[in-house]
């Protein structure tokens, strides 16, 4: 057995490790030795050229993900740690292919009670409470007492409910972080109330319960007690199939509700992706549920459009480096315009121009008196004849 150094291993009864470097802090430590610590979202163990193994990892806080590579004293750190562990890391951060990645020198494995939670998980920076009575605002306002009823149960359900409130809405795409599932629901339930106004023929109360059930899934397709991932069931079914399962479960204690507005309820949540190659079994095929789809579709946009501009606040004109889930750099029209304005040069105006200036108008103004009195005197008998 071959013994491992002190600093790779863990101990539990050390206290918690203050923080002090999050990888939205990149830019300004670049090229810089970095030590901190990070909860491993992904590790592989791959082979050099030379056969001997490196280590491939993803490294996470609550601002990000850092791609990082140990090649040196990789056998005496492969067994220390797993995914989902916590470890404190010294290496060099530099970027490659320009993303940034971090070197690492040494590792070691934090124990739970060395951590604080919030630091690698991002969170809502929103009131979860408020989220969730705006939510039952909403809901109280639906005409139909079949879809009522059926959204009131599953916010009626303790399970359901602390899990909604706390649930990303995805892995890494949108709305990837604690209370991410509420906030974009939240969302959504605003812009289909919006859109419903403008028209008349939707039905807003079918068109709130695909909002309100759409991702439902998510809060047993994900895991997120140290980092987001997907559950065995998850990745085997996906939140579609799930959402199902739960809506069949809610309906079974609702003896009297429609079947027809049952299967209405189910095509909006199979068919909210909206095309095949994207996980729809079927394309969107009534107003509702083309609308759901395309309000869904904008509002994990717009966040993603969000996070990449706070991600890259310090990148200069404007534009972001590329972003993977939209397939293309972005950029921040408004940062770009008061870049423009500040640049705006100003011109200098020499002293010979000014006074020159200044007597013009002096001798305008003066030419501008003179005109009414000579208006008078054409305008006497005298000057007439």
């Amino acid at each position: 057995m071959i013994p491992v150094p002190l600093w790779l291993t863990s101990d539990t009864k050390r206290p918690y490790v203050m923080k002090d470097f999050f990888i939205c802090d990149c830019v300004q430590h670049e090229n810089k030795l970095i030590v901190s610590s990070f909860v491993v979202v992904s590790k592989q163990v791959k082979p050099k050229k030379t056969g001997e193994p490196y280590l491939a990892l993803t490294l996470g806080d609550r601002s990000g993900h850092l791609e990082a590579k140990m090649w040196d004293n990789v056998e005496d750190a492969i067994e220390v740690f797993d995914q989902d562990d916590f470890v404190k890391i010294k290496g060099l951060l530099n970027k490659y292919k320009n993303r940034f990645q971090i070197t690492i020198h040494k590792l070691r494995l934090l124990g739970d009670s060395e951590v604080d939670f919030a630091d690698y998980l991002p969170k809502t920076t929103k009131d979860i409470g408020e989220l969730w009575q705006t939510l039952a605002g909403f809901v109280a306002t639906f005409q139909n007492q079949h879809l009522k009823a059926l959204i009131e149960l599953f916010m009626a359900d303790p399970e359901i409910a602390e899990a909604y409130r706390n649930a990303p809405a995805a892995k890494s795409l949108h709305h990837a972080y604690i209370g991410g599932l509420l906030d974009h629901v939240v969302s959504l339930f605003r812009s289909c109330d919006l859109v419903c106004r403008n028209y008349p023929q939707i039905n807003r109360d079918l068109l709130l319960t695909g909002a309100f059930l759409h991702d439902i899934g998510k809060i047993h397709e994900l895991t997120y007690h140290r980092s987001f991932s997907y559950t065995t069931r998850g990745q085997l079914l996906g939140h579609m199939i799930i959402e199902l399962e739960m809506l069949q479960a809610k309906l079974a204690h609702l003896p009297d509700f429609p079947d027809e507005l049952k299967t209405l309820v189910e095509h909006l949540l199979i068919s909210h992706h909206g095309q095949y190659e994207f996980g729809s079994p079927k394309l969107p095929m009534f107003p509702e549920a083309l609308m759901l789809h395309y309000l869904d579709d904008l509002d994990s946009k717009m966040e993603a459009m969000r996070a990449q501009f706070e991600r890259s606040a310090e990148a200069d004109g404007g534009w972001t480096g590329y972003n993977s889930s939209l397939g293309r750099p972005l950029l921040n029209a408004m940062k770009f315009l008061e870049k423009k304005s500040a640049a705006a040069p100003s011109v200098a105006v020499p002293a010979e121009a000014l006074a020159q200036a200044a007597t013009s108008t002096l001798q305008d103004t003066e030419a501008s008196e003179k005109k009414p009195e000579a208006a008078a005197a054409a305008a006497t008998p005298e000057a007439q004849s």
